[in-house]
């Protein structure tokens, strides 16, 4: 049987490392139970998007043969900017489908045009900020730049994102988002990008919550009376 002393140091070990990863125990089981009740939709604001859009339509465009882009063409969208068709071509350069004017950049009055397609009627932007750059740990991150980001009159808060230079809707955030998204970094420990499962702080509490556990059942086989007579 296990000495006296050795079961000691076991259950200080034990009891120590329970206080340390009890917390980050805790946040795993909160967020787990966050993700199993809410409806991922929700938490992609679809339900402040227009779901039945009218895609739009054009006469009278130019041939691409008649736009002269940096590089060959390999790759075309047709885009509708303000009401006016433009193509987005090799993922980098919009040109005018009427005219074959190259367009730099859309202006703050065309994306609040195409958010108004994209956002439901009633939801009323509040203000606009243009942005440049931002951070890992920022909402509006991993995607085009620069962009617009219109705010909406409504308690949740809601933000919604326009290319800059492509005057494509990227996304939108809102309340719930956001606690969704504090919560899935406290689950996956990844505190700048989110999504990142393999970070040094989670392998170790990892194993150190593995060491735990294993230590909690060598407490319990080497202090069982039932498991003291049977080896007697």
């Amino acid at each position: 049987m296990v000495k006296r002393k050795t079961a000691i140091k076991i259950r200080k070990a034990h009891r120590y490392l329970g206080i340390f990863l009890g917390i980050q125990f805790l946040l795993w089981t909160i967020s787990g139970l966050y993700f199993s009740w809410t409806d991922i939709d929700e938490i992609h604001g679809d339900h402040f998007r227009i779901q039945s859009k009218n895609e739009a339509s054009f006469t009278d465009l130019i041939g691409l043969s008649d736009i002269e882009p940096e590089k060959p063409i390999s790759s075309v969208a047709l885009r509708d900017i303000g009401g006016e068709p433009y193509y987005w071509i090799n993922n980098k350069q919009l040109y005018n489908a009427r005219t074959g004017d190259l367009k730099r950049q859309i202006t703050e009055k065309e994306a609040l045009k195409i958010a108004a397609v994209n956002m439901r009627p009633d939801l009323k932007v509040s203000g606009v900020s243009r942005l440049t750059k931002v951070g890992n740990h920022i909402e509006y991150r991993g995607r085009s730049l620069p962009a617009y980001a219109f705010s909406y009159d409504h308690a949740e808060n809601i933000i919604a994102y326009v290319s800059v230079k492509d005057g494509a809707f990227q996304t939108l955030r809102h309340r719930d988002w956001r606690w969704f998204d504090f919560l899935w970094m406290t689950h996956t420990m990844d505190y700048q990008g989110r999504d990142d499962f393999n970070t040094i702080v989670l392998r170790a509490f990892s194993l150190l919550g593995l060491v735990t556990v294993l230590s909690g059942f060598l407490l319990w086989f080497i202090s069982s009376p039932t498991i003291r007579k049977s080896l007697k």
